[in-house]
């Protein structure tokens, strides 16, 4: 007969185990996207003066003129919005954005010496989009980010009639169009190409980027998974009534709308509590109305 409190301790520690794997994955993703988004700069984008959307297309303006490395205004232009964000989005996303940012500041820092690859904008500017894609799509699918811009725009918009995705494509229309000022207008036109396939790109590797997502949870810790996602994601939580199919037997159906870069941390969340519960993802275009807006986390 196998010893019960063996047992206990042995599926506790494949479960811390299972655990920290998972977190060792995340940060290797952090890593490798992170590590890609400095290539794509530095070794494709800058040295043509090709600028990305956001805080990074900020930060590369910034830098060409008043010549201070670029790494520097990577972290302290997103620091700030970091600390604004932080009830908004959580400790865990605040985190890995700011460890995640960092990498990346270290990453051009390194590769600022190294020739780049071309000096033909055109290939930088659709390579360097490949690769700036899908280093932040890694990031984003491992629950960080490396731009301030969408945790702006996620505070705006609720005070305003326009959604998140519209007002991060007015900001990047804003930087795009101040890179004509100071790179000339062909190096902005050959900006907008390499934004567009960097956008792209980023929706192939997190498999969608809709601002919004409806969650449908079936378990039978509904109550616990429920009461997790108030309290960890702010986000409001509808128990609807269900019937198996197959057992006849009753079931509560959870069902939620969260952002993308709150999945991961939902996921999460659903995995700790219960393994077994079925899980669906889907993307929302618009939403509006009903208890939608995110209630602080303490």
């Amino acid at each position: 007969m196998s010893n019960p409190i063996h047992g206990a301790v042995q599926t506790s520690s494949q479960h811390q185990k299972l655990t920290r794997l998972k977190f060792l994955r995340r940060v290797m993703f952090m890593i490798i996207g992170s590590a890609l988004v400095s290539v794509a700069l530095e070794i494709f984008l800058v040295p043509n003066n090709i600028i990305d959307g956001g805080i990074v297309g900020i930060s590369i303006i910034l830098s060409h003129l008043t010549h201070f490395p670029l790494g520097i205004f990577l972290v302290l232009l997103n620091l700030p919005f970091l600390l604004i964000g932080y009830k908004q989005i959580g400790k865990t996303f605040a985190l890995s954005t700011l460890f995640s940012v960092i990498l990346m500041s270290i990453g051009t820092t390194l590769l600022h010496p190294v020739q780049a690859f071309t000096i033909d904008p055109l290939l930088a500017a659709v390579f360097g989009g490949i690769i700036l894609g899908i280093g932040v799509g890694l990031v984003i699918r491992s629950g960080g980010s490396l731009d301030g811009t969408e945790i702006v725009a996620i505070l705006f918009s609720k005070k305003s009639p326009f959604s998140v995705g519209e007002i991060v494509m007015f900001f990047n229309f804003f930087i795009l169009g101040s890179a004509g000022f100071v790179f000339g207008w062909d190096h902005a036109m050959y900006s907008l190409i390499a934004y567009y396939i960097a956008f792209k790109m980023i929706d192939i590797t997190i498999e969608g980027l809709d601002q919004s997502k409806s969650v449908w949870i079936i378990s039978d810790e509904f109550n616990k998974i429920g009461d997790s996602i108030t309290s960890r994601l702010g986000r409001g939580v509808t128990y609807l009534k269900g019937e198996g199919a197959f057992t006849g037997d009753d079931k509560k159906v959870i069902f939620s709308v969260i952002t993308r870069l709150e999945e991961a941390k939902l996921k999460s969340i659903v995995d700790e509590l219960d393994p077994k519960a079925f899980l669906a993802i889907g993307n929302i275009h618009d939403v509006k109305g009903g208890r939608f807006k995110k209630k602080d986390i303490h």
